[in-house]
């Protein structure tokens, strides 16, 4: 077998299930068959899986339906749309031969079950637009059961119709409570459905294979993907930070697609040719003599129209946001360049403590653990990537003169592994970062090799439940050396190794047409030994858990790597919290005793288990009246505690809306970034670091690691 060229990632694994947006035209059911490169890809993909992936595993039966499990709750994990008919229909006629399809390059039982799909969502559609015209009674006392998880398959249409009635009446409830009026609410919703069944039935042959080979990939263990030519250009977008383009980020409003923001010193920045909320009507490229008419269009393709070679001209024709929908429209010529997307890049920030001994405590928050990987294999001397980002933010937050610095890894779902490796070494002189295993039982110590330190000072890292796979090797190995607090949530628990498999280059082809492989390799361990799998990092001071493990990280997943242990790496750990943690633990429960912003949050947290523990909903309007009296009461006194202003009550009210229904109002309105809500974690968290500070500098010694023993089997620190 011939291997890819590859690069190592550890991003967390998200379900490519099937997008719900819109394309240029309709696709014909004919259309709805697979291609030789799709039979292809697939028989590639089962030799990586069956041979090659950590925990591999056969293509046979038992897989084949497992398979066909996966794809159909890919297509309806609600359990709204199939009929038991169906699934046994699918079942006696798939369950034991998607292992043959997938061999032999045989996929049209994909196409099939995405067909029978197809119908139900009609028939679904059809009559959730139907019960619009005959309302609903509020009056009646019944619960609407949302969560279907564990709910049984629809014996017939009679108990579909029963669970989409209530749903339905909900959805008209919700918008009924925000004050909207009965015509308008029917015109609502009545659109609300068309655009939902347009936009399934404007799904390619791409997005349904994607999601069948996703059903097959996510068979063997969480975190291992197919990723088709588009997601796989995107996935190189989000690690590399930059692309060829105008610098726009869109988004869908109804019809069109709008600027949703244009990206400073970018090419749609300059000269103001195009500006927020401005939609755009057409595109074409500089030789087009005609542009091609995007409305309607899926917001992916709009975008691969206007993506291209730097240099190169697109062509925009624009409907100004301030002109009505017959307005006059305008050409526009922007050329291309390498844009920079920095919102997705590391930043700093300074938070100034209070008390009696006021800290400057240095933020630096990062999204990903991102590396251009083409342009560091290229020599591009300039090449992007986290720890060269991190490096630059240090050294000015130092000029700023900041007591401190906190790494904010809450919502990093991961990266890249030699950047996780890499950042670490800014905080450690030599020593082991983590230990790699492979699917053969070798371990690989990955190490930073570099003398010296880049920064030396106080340091803690802030993690939440959101916190994966390469935030938890920088955490843990932080908190190994004992050289920064580690402060939060519990981490997701991802403790493997992806590697990003390229199948057109293992195949031979010119251009992207077989996609790519997102396939798990190895698991990583700490250099104590332990792995994150699972248990991922427990911090050392514990802020409130906002996340049950029930329901969000490496637990929920039914196939995951289980956890396991190795021989610890040799390693000297630098200091030790154990003595200063209880002494944090006390100032910063007295801190928060009387925090009016943590009381808020536990009650959140209070609220949002009862919501998930009860799955269902009254659809009686007195008593929503009453919940939502009891909300506006919630707000309105967090309002004032805060000094705000009684207007913005609204805005956290539930409006009824779906995202991409409020228009582009919000994007034109300049007051519309200034309500956030005050970080009080990111608060505390600089709060505890400056905590730290004053306590070593009350008592230097204190952190020292032989404070307490050296642990088994490790060499003594240095100068003992």
């Amino acid at each position: 077998m011939k291997f890819a060229r590859s690069v190592l990632v550890i991003a967390l694994g998200v379900s490519l299930a099937l997008p719900l947006m819109a394309k240029p035209k309709m696709v014909s059911l004919t259309d709805l068959t697979p291609t030789p490169e799709q039979g292809e890809a697939a028989d590639w993909v089962s030799k990586y899986l069956t041979r090659l992936h950590y925990a591999s595993k056969p293509l046979d039966d038992a897989m084949s339906q497992e398979i066909l499990k996966r794809y159909i709750e890919s297509l309806d994990s609600e359990k709204v749309f199939f009929l038991k008919s169906d699934i046994d229909g699918f079942t006696q006629r798939y369950a034991d031969h998607l292992d043959e399809a997938i061999e032999q390059r045989q996929l049209e039982p994909v196409y099939e079950i995405y067909k029978t799909y197809l119908k139900r969502l009609h028939e679904r559609t059809e009559y959730a637009r139907g019960l619009l015209k005959k309302g609903f009674d509020f009056t009646v006392d019944e619960d609407y059961a949302y969560d279907r998880k564990d709910a049984e398959w629809a014996k017939d249409r009679g108990d579909l119709d029963e669970h989409w009635r209530q749903r339905i009446k909900n959805d008209w409830l919700r918008l009924k409570l925000a004050e909207r009026k009965d015509d308008k609410i029917a015109e609502t919703l009545d659109k609300r459905y068309r655009d939902y069944m347009t936009r399934v039935e404007q799904l390619d042959r791409q997005d349904v294979f994607q999601s069948f080979l996703n059903a097959y990939a996510m068979a063997i263990e969480p975190h291992t993907n197919y990723l088709g030519p588009r997601a796989s250009e995107n996935f190189a977008i989000s690690m590399r930070l930059s692309l060829e383009g105008i610098g726009a980020v869109l988004q869908r409003d109804g019809e069109f697609v709008v600027i949703r923001s244009v990206v400073e010193g970018g090419p749609a920045a300059m000269g103001g040719k195009v500006k927020v909320g401005d939609r755009i009507v057409a595109v074409g490229q500089a030789k087009d003599k005609q542009l091609t008419d995007v409305i309607g269009w899926r917001l992916e393709d709009v975008v691969d129209l206007i993506r291209g070679p730097k240099d190169t001209v697109v062509r925009l024709e624009v409907l100004a946001a301030e002109s009505g929908v017959g307005g006059q429209t305008n050409i526009v010529e922007i050329t291309r360049d390498k844009v920079k997307l920095e919102e997705q890049a590391a930043h700093k920030s300074v938070i100034e403590t209070g008390g009696e001994n006021p800290r400057r405590i240095g933020v630096i928050e990062l999204p990903a653990f991102y590396l251009d990987f083409a342009a560091r294999a290229q020599g591009d001397s300039d090449y992007r990537s986290s720890t060269r980002d991190v490096r630059k933010l240090l050294s000015e937050l130092e000029a700023e003169k900041v007591d401190g610095i906190l790494i904010d890894l809450r919502n990093n779902g991961g990266g890249s592994l030699t950047e996780a490796t890499e950042l670490t070494g800014l905080f450690i002189d030599k020593g082991p970062v983590v230990q790699v295993r492979d699917g053969r039982g070798r371990v690989q110590v990955e190490s930073d090799t570099d003398s010296g330190v880049v920064y030396k000072g106080p340091l803690a890292v802030l993690v939440n439940r959101a916190s994966a796979s390469a935030s938890e090797i920088f955490a843990a190995a932080i908190q190994d050396y004992g050289r920064g607090l580690v402060i939060g949530e519990p981490t997701f628990g991802k403790g493997t190794v992806q590697q990003l498999v390229d199948l057109d280059y293992i195949a031979n082809k010119d251009t992207a047409q077989l996609g790519q492989l997102k396939l798990t390799m190895a698991q990583f361990f700490r250099i104590d030994g332990g792995s994150t799998q699972h248990k991922g990092v427990v911090p050392d001071l514990a802020f409130p858990v906002t996340l049950d493990a029930s329901d969000y990280g490496e637990s929920t997943f039914d196939n995951a790597l289980p956890w396991t242990k190795i021989a610890a790496a040799r390693y000297a750990p630098v200091g030790s919290f154990e003595r200063l943690v209880p002494m944090l633990e006390t100032r910063h429960e007295a801190r928060i005793e009387h925090d009016s912003e943590f009381a808020f949050l536990r009650e959140d947290i209070a609220q949002y288990r009862e919501s998930r523990a009860r799955k269902s909903i009254s659809l009686n309007l007195a008593k929503r009246v009453a919940e939502r009296k009891a909300d506006e009461k919630r707000i309105a006194e967090r309002a004032a505690a805060r000094g705000e202003a009684d207007a913005k009550l609204a805005a956290r009210l539930d409006d009824g809306l779906n995202p991409g229904e409020r228009g582009t109002q919000d994007l034109l309105d300049p007051e519309a970034d200034k309500d956030k809500k005050k970080d009080v974690l990111l608060s505390e968290g600089a709060a505890v670091l400056a905590d730290v500070i004053e306590l070593l500098q009350d008592n230097p010694r204190i952190a020292d690691v032989g404070a307490t023993p050296v642990k088994p089997g490790l060499p003594p620190p240095p100068g003992t």
